[in-house]
């Protein structure tokens, strides 16, 4: 096996220039008129058995990027790649199929879960819908997923309402484990937690990618959160990736002017440690307008005049791959 061979087989998901555009219709006959850029042009590899963290402010196209690649939503252009199969390629029913290896745990706990359906139910419903096993294996299995999850067997006949947020999640967490699946979408799972359920939590996350050996996903606005749980992070602005490298490089050394004025924001608890804080000036540019060069120049403070005429491409510079003129 030759090193490219080794690279490409070591990589779980590949998403190769995804875009995901959506219409912006008016006048009488709703005829399109614009376009919101939600995702424009993304690339990233994802290897197995890591967590990739995708970091961002609000709107930047975190939960789309990752809804779109697990085809939840379709993209208006690019792919992706899934263990090597072009999920664009798939049927309805592949598809489907293929989702027994692709899960997402949502943001909100309280939405995600049926208010009328029992907790033993709401888990095993994905095995009930592949068709896998008997009632009795099916049951079995939810209740070692439960104990796996720190849930008491009892709870499997109580209702969401009966819950606390935490465990509310990692019910969601149950539910999206018991297929055994390959890659796990978490879409800012612990933010809607107290800060004391959060960490349990973050540390349940660590527990059974040990345990599974699971590939994650953890999209988060949360810097903090990002390089407790992270292997490498992806930092994301107005649809476009601008830097990713793994965990300790970034946060040490960033290099996009973003990513810096990010991290200078992040709180220290050291009244002893003065902090250059970078306070951005301007608006973030409308998504349905986007800058012609630099989605960020507009607000960067070493914006040069390439920056407003020509997009810069990736880079890369040692163990950091990232989007900016400053780095030739």
């Amino acid at each position: 096996m030759n090193e490219q061979t080794a690279r490409t087989d070591d990589v779980l998901i590949r998403v190769e220039g995804l875009k995901k555009y959506y219409p912006i219709k008016g006048g009488i006959f709703q005829k399109a008129t614009g376009q919101v850029k939600a995702v424009d042009d993304v690339s990233f590899d994802i290897k197995r058995h890591e967590v990739l963290g995708i970091a961002g402010e609000s709107g930047c196209g975190k939960s789309t990027t990752g809804r779109v690649m697990l085809r939840l939503q379709n993209p208006t252009a690019g792919r992706v790649l899934f263990d090597g199969v072009d999920l664009s390629q798939l049927s309805a029913e592949e598809m489907r199929l293929k989702r027994q290896e692709m899960q997402e745990i949502f943001q909100d706990p309280y939405a995600s879960l049926n208010p009328w359906m029992k907790v033993g139910e709401i888990i095993e419903e994905p095995l009930f819908a592949f068709g896998v096993g008997s009632k009795q294996e099916r049951r079995k299995r939810v209740h070692e997923m439960m104990e796996v999850c720190g849930l008491a067997e009892k709870y499997a006949e109580r209702y969401p309402h009966e819950f606390s947020g935490g465990q509310r999640q990692r019910i969601c967490i149950a539910r999206a484990l018991v297929l055994h699946p390959k890659f796990i979408l978490a879409d800012e799972p612990v933010s809607a937690l107290d800060v004391s359920i959060r960490s349990q939590i973050l540390n349940l996350f660590q527990d059974l990618k040990t345990e599974f050996g699971l590939t994650y996903m953890f999209i988060s606005h949360d810097l903090s959160v990002m390089r407790y749980i992270s292997d490498r992070v992806g930092i994301m602005y107005l649809g476009r990736m601008v830097e990713i490298a793994d965990c300790e490089t970034l946060f040490t050394n960033p290099l996009h002017p973003y990513t810096q004025a990010l991290l200078s924001a992040v709180p220290v608890a050291n009244p002893h440690v003065e902090r250059n804080r970078q306070i951005l000036q301007g608006d973030v540019p409308s998504p349905s307008h986007t800058p012609k060069g630099c989605a960020f120049a507009s607000r960067c403070t070493k914006a040069m005049p390439v920056c407003f005429e020509e997009r810069p491409t990736d880079r890369q510079c040692g163990n950091t791959c990232v989007a900016c003129h400053l780095y030739k």
